[in-house]
């Protein structure tokens, strides 16, 4: 494979010690996941990544990055050694930035920001060398793995960068000194933190304050937001570039039908018009897809090209991910699983719950949601979670079951032909759905990733697998 990292360049990426002369082909943070040639970064979470050390040599790593030797470590064992491993981390994208000549998407939003990203992972991965983050590794140390990681000849990256708290934006948007910025959208998501929806729209704002000269800044335009947005980025971009439904955008959303499994979408950018269409059911899904190819033109690639490209575009685990699974083999019973138990906020939930009643059933299946608490929305989260009521799309379900002390406040006011069971517990949940389902049925489970709804997915998992077992 090619080399990522000498120990000379890491060195002087981090001003550190080495010991030893080696060449790494990758960076890892877990050895659960640690490929041979991977350079190891000690991190300290939960746990020490120093006691993982000897470990991670035995695995084949190239070296370890480290504040100091674990006692379980040869002394002539590979290392690279420096007073702070999250701060040589950093060192290292800032490093890995630097090398790189082609052009960077930074995407954030309260909702989406992972759905467009791995969008353009397919749109420009067809037309470039593009490298893009893992998952949601948006974070202080997810961002500049992702920027370490980043080969030096690539073309498009695309960066992720995500919050939980006031001014952590800036910092990483600063160190992937993005050409294009761009903000999916501004929800009631981390209200605990910001106390109102105009607090989460300045943090989300701040990606502009990383962008190069010349960079271009895209905002959606149909938020009560916006303003904040185009303010600040007017501040810092040399081009602000809009999209939404709004007619006259730069970049503008038209009809967009969902046919059971696909999502047909018809917009125009920048007076270029578009048909194109998504393996996958969401009008969310339409306008992160748009925002997407607004970016794929304001890094110069080709936007016909990449609007058919996302053809084949697949959401993935957590995050709307359709499955098939068999209860009856012998009878060609199924039901279907929609997987979105990742993440939720009244604007996710209303998206998902359209998707649910669209979706066509089986023979006499039914479409059942199974939603789960959507967390830090602050003192209001009660109010909105029974809110979730007057959601049009729920007069198209069969049945609703809800989990979580915050989903009781929807269940209480629930029309009694379709409220499913209620459970304290997502483990209580995971229990008893299986019992609950018939072949044909349409299942969403949808939560905010804490609530951990991903127990019953597991359950509905594991229930066709043993079935599969059997014959």
């Amino acid at each position: 494979m090619t080399a990522l990292w000498t120990a000379a360049e890491a060195a002087a990426a981090t001003g550190g010690r080495t010991v030893g002369d080696w060449t790494a082909t990758g960076v890892s943070i877990d050895t659960r996941t640690l490929s041979p040639g991977d350079l190891f970064v000690a991190l300290k979470d939960v746990r020490d990544g120093h006691d993982f050390v000897a470990q991670a040599l035995e695995k084949g790593a190239a070296a370890a990055l480290v504040s100091r030797r674990p006692d379980d470590v040869a002394a002539e064992a590979p290392l690279l050694i420096v007073p702070d491993v999250l701060a040589a981390l950093a060192d290292l994208g800032h490093a890995g930035r630097e090398r790189m000549a082609g052009r960077v998407i930074a995407i954030t939003g309260s909702v989406g920001k992972t759905t467009t990203k791995d969008m353009l992972r397919v749109a420009l991965g067809a037309q470039a060398r593009t490298h893009v983050a893992e998952a949601s590794y948006n974070n202080q140390w997810g961002v500049p793995l992702t920027l370490a990681r980043m080969p030096a000849d690539t073309e498009f990256a695309v960066i992720e960068i995500g919050m939980n708290a006031p001014g952590e934006i800036a910092p990483l948007s600063r160190m992937a000194r993005p050409n294009v910025a761009m903000v999916t959208t501004v929800a009631a998501v981390h209200l605990e933190a910001f106390g109102v929806i105009e607090g989460i729209a300045r943090e989300k704002a701040s990606i502009f304050e990383g962008l190069e000269p010349g960079g271009v800044a895209l905002i959606n335009a149909d938020l009560e937001t916006t303003p904040i947005l185009r303010r600040a980025a007017e501040v810092h971009a040399a081009k602000v570039v809009e999209f939404g439904q709004t007619p006259g955008l730069p970049a503008t959303l038209g009809e967009v039908t969902l046919v059971d499994e696909t999502t047909v979408i018809q917009a125009s950018l920048h007076d270029m018009p578009l048909l194109f269409k998504l393996a996958a059911p969401g009008r969310h899904l339409a306008l992160n897809a748009l925002a997407a190819l607004a970016a794929v033109a304001a890094v110069g690639a080709d936007i016909p090209r990449a609007a058919l490209s996302l053809g084949a575009w697949e959401a993935v685990t957590g995050r709307g991910k359709r499955e098939r699974i068999v209860l009856d083999p012998a009878r060609d019973g199924a039901i279907e699983m929609i997987d979105d138990a990742f993440n939720a906020g009244p604007a996710s939930m209303a998206a998902s719950l359209e998707v649910l009643a669209a979706a066509t059933p089986e023979g006499r299946g039914r479409r059942i949601a199974v939603l789960g608490d959507m967390l830090e929305l602050g003192p209001d989260g009660p109010a909105m979670h029974a809110d979730l009521a007057d959601l049009p799309a729920l007069s198209k379900l069969d049945l609703i079951c809800t989990s979580g002390p915050l989903m009781a406040h929807l269940d209480a006011i629930l029309p009694v032909d379709k409220r499913g069971p209620h459970t304290e517990t997502a483990a209580e949940m995971a229990r008893i759905l299986p019992g609950l389902l018939r072949p044909g049925d349409i299942v969403l489970i949808k939560s905010s990733k804490g609530s951990r709804l991903s127990l019953a997915v597991d359950a509905l998992r594991k229930l066709g697998q043993a079935i599969a077992d059997r014959t």
